[in-house]
């Protein structure tokens, strides 16, 4: 095969010039990221014996980039808290947070998705313990917080505060933060507050709460993708208030008849549960059928996105990646992500071209299938690294 330039100066395979016999088709997936802080790109374009693209990736020849295809993909076994404890942070709530890892080491935060979702034991493996401070914390109405599934004074600006003093309590001066689905928009609405205070950041199945992503999700976009699974959240709500699903399921969320909330908590759940990865996991669908949990997270996510976040404006996020541009970041994409489909990811790295941008070619929204969670671990190894040479 023959190299040649393009009009960008980039290499690419010349088809015109292979030599028979034709080798046969070719067909692998990288998991690279589509953007590298400094250094000349290479696109590397391969074909088939039809002469027709099967994927284009760029890749780094640096010699950093090299190293970074050593860094461990494999989570970490898991580690029990050495402290925990609950910080009243307003009159009515009280969250509930917990440490683990190193005491000495570098603090990292771990923001869950939901909202609503709370947190669970395997959220502490994606660090490395031995070098990582882990701090999770349950937001508001989640998990172990109380009041359990309360929407009042439940706001984005509400979990930003709290972070801000739950850091504060910890006596934490700056640290490193992770969050992913809806953990990456508070992640960022965060990070944007106080770029002072974030040393890195980890962003997965991004979600950045604009009309188009909520349409898509709960108003019959991804339907078309799981009609059967569809059918279940749709037909909870009468054919003459289909035309929106938010507000139906707004209505029932909040009923005075406590059933009433818990059946439409567990469609609204089971909906998600049942698309989040790319191959069902029935673990996960399971917890569509706990009242306890589905009430959390079928109410509060539903409230943040009656009220579009609390946000402004659309393009918030996206507004204000100059706060943030100087932080080092990796953002994780499943390719084929349903509850928050690659269109987020792609315009917030297009915004934020700077952080390094991986896309799991075989993997949906869930962090915990294979592939996201090795590019997780990955990231957060990389962050480390960045973190121990800035410190020789």
């Amino acid at each position: 095969m023959k190299l040649g330039l393009s009009p960008n100066n980039n290499i690419i395979p010349s088809s015109s010039t292979l030599s028979p016999p034709p080798p046969p088709p070719l067909s692998f997936s990288l998991s690279l990221p589509f953007h590298y802080k400094g250094g000349k790109r290479l696109i590397c374009c391969v074909q088939n014996i039809d002469h027709k693209t099967v994927q284009t990736v760029p890749i780094n020849l640096m010699a950093s980039e090299n190293e970074s295809q050593q860094l461990n993909r494999n989570l970490y076994p898991n580690v029990e808290p050495y402290a925990t404890g609950f910080l009243k942070v307003s009159d009515i709530h009280t969250i509930y947070w917990e440490q683990s890892g190193n005491p000495s080491g570098h603090p990292v935060v771990f923001i869950h998705g939901g909202p609503g979702g709370g947190t669970s034991p395997s959220n502490r493996r994606f660090f490395d313990p031995d070098f990582y401070q882990i701090i999770l914390f349950d937001q508001r109405g989640a998990g172990k917080s109380t009041p359990h599934a309360s929407l009042e004074e439940n706001t984005t600006w509400d979990l930003i505060d709290d972070i801000e003093k739950l850091r504060e309590h910890l006596e934490i001066p700056e640290w490193q933060v992770f969050g992913g689905s809806w953990g990456s928009t508070l992640a960022l609405a965060y990070s944007q507050s106080h770029p002072d205070k974030v040393t890195g950041m980890v962003l997965r199945g991004i979600f950045l709460l604009r009309k188009k992503e909520i349409d898509w999700f709960y108003e019959g976009g991804a339907a078309a993708l799981f009609p059967d699974v569809w059918e279940s959240f749709r037909d909870l709500i009468p054919e003459n208030e289909r035309g929106c699903f938010v507000d139906a399921y707004r209505k029932r969320l909040n009923s005075d008849d406590i059933e009433t909330q818990y059946a439409a908590a567990r469609a609204w759940t089971k909906w998600e549960m049942m698309t989040a990865h790319l191959l069902p996991n029935e673990d996960n669908i399971k917890k569509g059928d706990d009242d306890y949990f589905s009430l959390a997270f079928a109410r509060i996510e539903n409230h943040y996105f009656v009220n579009k976040g609390f946000f402004p404006s659309d393009s918030f996020l996206l507004d204000g990646v100059d706060k943030i541009r100087h932080i080092n970041a990796v953002i994780v994409q499943g390719r084929y992500d349903v509850c928050c489909p690659m269109m987020s990811a792609w315009d917030l790295h297009k915004a934020w071209p700077e952080a390094d941008f991986r896309v799991v070619p075989d993997a949906g929204h869930s962090a915990n299938e294979p592939g996201v969670a090795a590019e997780l671990v990955a990231a957060n190894e990389k962050l480390k690294n960045l973190i121990k040479n800035k410190g020789n």
